[in-house]
């Protein structure tokens, strides 16, 4: 626990040569500062580390908040994040804003002076900023861009200090724009919070006449504020290309920024563009519990099982496939903007998962379904492709002995471990045990966060190797190309596959990205002539994603893709 020793030696040491101010201020300063509580508190409470700390500290005051249960929901449960808000007590106002975030999730700390890293309890929750220094020490700033980088979520008052008395009333001063200029770096989502409460009259009288003197007043209010409840509005998610499209200056932004948070707060019309918090988790043993009750279709060797799901309405496995999916969406700029990204027809469709154990995680998925069957009950529209695509039965040669895939996600935390290619060993396994399905078919996406040239170039290129020898434009909304088909032309060769998809890769990295896995994926299953691309098309209810419909042959699959995936001992029965 920190005290009036502690706070002369490290900010003003030099009253530490002048004995007799010294002996005057030091026992005002304790009597402000509230020294002996302190002193008392952390006696009593030795043992007490981090959230727990915290919560004894409002316990003790008596204090509390008050918030509505739906936009607890607004809170993400996971990923990083970057958390906003006015700061109108200066103190026990971050602490519960700190306790509240911690009912959802645990790793979340707030930005804090570092003067407030003398209170050693408090270190785990803190990411602390020398404040007395400017600019802000780089060592700082780059704790907090690492803590967004590793998926936390970062607790931030951007104003620096209290809010004030006012002509509007009690405001925050003037924005700082580090939290912008983090959130940017990371492309992190930011959560808008406003809070309402105040501090004594006396504080705000204090602060016309001397402002130094009413920040020293602060601890104090912290007794002010005794079985006192402030009310916290926490506003629906900005997402990192919502205010990175915001085309104005970065100190004007932050200013948007600010004039967002009270418009949360009095439920105004808001500035920027938000979107639905994703769904909450599954409660583990339950979705266990419905996971293994599924039919087994093999054992990875690294201990993750493959099964595949018949859908029930009140399944909590479809909750967490919907939750997933929309996370995993998002994280490449995609997704519904729901809280799950379920529709109408993952209620016909089967599912494969891919479950962790260790962890009792989904750690992805896809859904297919028997396109000859669902074409002879409800038409060619009970199928998703022909919500993007129009599906003519007569020159569709692939309906009638078609396995429709889609949908197919891998969570974030899986990506790079094989969790793609496991879901194919799965797919393979289905096969072999219905031999019947000769075609493969459904959307491919190429997120719109790809750049535009990039996307032209990868939808010319799959054009131009993989179209079906008999032209059908069937797209709803068709992809058209800004530029001439002459310059792409100029980009490759069109005569050696091999070459040109280098020169896609190359040209890709230069714009600062790479072949969607699936397009890779999918096109390396067969000969020549296995796969193709029937046509691309522009989805705007998925954030205006590009959709190419591929086609896959499985009669024309390569010797060594038929034998990993279909014929493959890969996965166990155990």
């Amino acid at each position: 626990m920190f005290t009036v020793d502690q706070v002369i030696n490290e900010y003003y040491p030099a009253l530490n040569d002048r004995k007799i101010v010294s002996s005057i201020i030091k026992p005002i300063l304790r009597r402000l500062l509230h020294e002996s509580s302190f002193i008392e508190f952390a006696e009593k409470y030795p043992h007490l580390q981090g959230i727990e700390f915290v919560e004894q500290i409002l316990e003790s005051f008596g204090f509390s908040y008050a918030v509505s249960d739906r936009e607890r929901e607004n809170i993400p449960s996971e990923g990083k994040v970057m958390i906003i808000a006015n700061h109108p007590i200066g103190t026990l106002d971050g602490l519960a804003l700190l306790k509240l975030v911690h009912e959802i999730r645990s790793d979340v700390r707030i930005v804090a002076s570092d003067l407030l890293m003398s209170i050693a309890p408090l270190r785990p929750c803190l990411l602390p900023v020398k404040l007395s220094t400017k600019p802000v020490p780089r060592r700082d700033i780059f704790r907090i861009s690492e803590a967004l980088e590793n998926e936390e979520a970062i607790i931030t008052f951007p104003s620096g200090q209290v809010s004030r008395l006012g002509p509007r009333g009690i405001r925050d001063g003037r924005w700082h724009a580090g939290f912008l200029q983090i959130s940017e770096q990371a492309k992190a989502p930011i959560l808008p919070i406003h809070i309402k409460g105040r501090n004594s009259a006396s504080f705000y009288l204090a602060s016309f006449v001397m402002r130094p003197l009413s920040t020293l007043l602060l601890v104090g209010q912290m007794f002010y504020q005794q079985e006192k409840e402030i009310k916290m509005t926490i506003g629906s998610i900005i997402p990192f290309e919502s205010y990175r499209n915001v085309d104005i200056r970065r100190t004007d932004k932050v200013k948007l920024f600010r004039k967002h948070v009270y418009r949360v707060g009095a439920n105004k019309k808001l500035l920027f563009s938000t979107e639905t918090a994703i769904a909450r988790p599954e409660r583990k043993p339950e979705l266990k519990k419905a996971v293994t009750a599924a039919a087994k279709l093999g054992r990875t060797p690294d201990g993750k099982t493959i099964y595949l799901l018949e859908p029930s309405q009140s399944s909590p496995v479809m909750r967490e496939i919907g939750r997933l999916r929309e996370h995993a969406f998002r994280a490449v700029g995609e997704g519904t903007g729901n809280r799950r990204d379920l529709d109408h027809f993952d209620w016909y469709y089967q599912h494969l998962l891919l479950w962790d154990e260790d962890d009792l995680e989904i750690a992805g998925a896809y859904r297919f379904v028997n396109a000859g069957k669902v074409v002879a009950e409800k038409g060619p529209e009970g199928l998703y492709s022909a919500s993007l695509f129009t599906l003519d039965t007569g020159k569709c040669w692939f309906l009638q002995n078609g396995l429709e895939l889609g949908r197919s996600f891998v969570q974030q935390r899986y990506w790079g471990r094989r969790s793609l290619d496991y879901l194919w060993y799965g797919i393979g396994a289905f096969l072999k045990e219905n031999p019947h399905y000769r075609y493969l078919f459904g959307p491919v996406s190429i997120s719109n966060a790809v750049p535009e040239m990039a996307r032209e170039i990868l939808v010319y290129f799959y054009k131009l190797y993989f179209s079906a020898d008999t032209s059908i434009s069937c797209s709803r909304n068709p992809f058209s190309f800004s530029q001439s088909l002459s310059d792409l032309a100029q980009l490759f060769d069109g005569n050696d596959y091999k070459a040109d998809f280098t020169k896609l890769k190359t040209l890709l990295s230069n714009l600062g990205t790479a072949v969607p896995p699936l397009y890779k994926q999918y096109t390396e299953l067969c000969e020549p002539g296995g796969v193709v691309f029937l046509d691309f098309n522009i989805d705007p209810a998925f954030k205006d994603c590009v959709d190419g419909l591929v086609i896959v042959d499985t009669t024309r699959l390569k010797a060594a893709k038929r034998e990993r995936y279909v014929q493959s001992t890969f996965l166990s029965n155990e």
